[in-house]
Parts: C-alpha cells; structure tokens; sequence
C-alpha cells in the first residue's frame, strides 16, 4: 500500500520572509497581474491551507514573492495513513514487511 503524501503550506512564512507582513497587501500585488481576489480570500489563501489552487495564482504568487514551488508546498507523508498499516510479524526487529509468518507445528513433541 502506497503512503497517503500530505503537504504543508508556507505561504504566510514567505510573505514575513520578503517583508509582506498583511495580508491585504497582497490584493494590489496580485490585482497588477489579473487577478482578482476578495480580502477575506486573499486572507483565507494566506492563513489556511488551499485544497484547490489556480495556477494563475500559484504562478502569480510565485512571480510576486519570487521563490519556487518548494518554498510554498513541502510534500509530506502522511502520519495516519503510515500508522494504520498493518506490520508482518518479525517486522519490529527492523526485517520489514517482506518476513515471513513464523510457522507452527502442531501434534509433535518436542524435545
């Protein structure tokens, strides 16, 4: 089973990084490039993390903050897709999930 990724948003630190501390001061910044955005989603797109995103405004962004795509999303695992999967015995001395089940038999004696 392939691992669930997750991402971080980073969009508020690079704004505090270039000296962009509000967020309505990103509005005329993104306005001289076609895009138009309210306040309460310029604010939204800078405290919260977006699900969706235009990539006239990922580009915009990035054109404006002048970084990459690296600084804004940082791909990351996720922790509870990772923890639910199921480990095959043996797996905690660090063989991983590719141990075989230790066999059982049963009916001989054992000396």
């Amino acid at each position: 089973m392939a691992a669930k990724l997750d991402y971080h948003w980073h969009l508020r630190k690079v704004m505090a990084d270039r000296g962009l501390f509000s967020t309505t001061g990103l509005i005329p910044l993104l306005d001289k490039r076609g895009i138009t955005l309210s306040s309460s989603q310029v604010y939204r797109l800078v405290v919260e993390r977006p699900e969706r995103l235009s990539l006239r405004i990922l580009m915009a962004l990035l054109d404006i903050l002048d970084c990459t795509m690296d600084d804004l999303i940082e791909p990351v695992a996720d922790a509870a897709a990772t923890s639910r999967t199921k480990k095959a015995v043996g797996a905690e001395a660090g063989v991983g999930d590719l141990r075989p089940k230790r066999a059982r038999i049963r009916g001989a004696e054992r000396p």
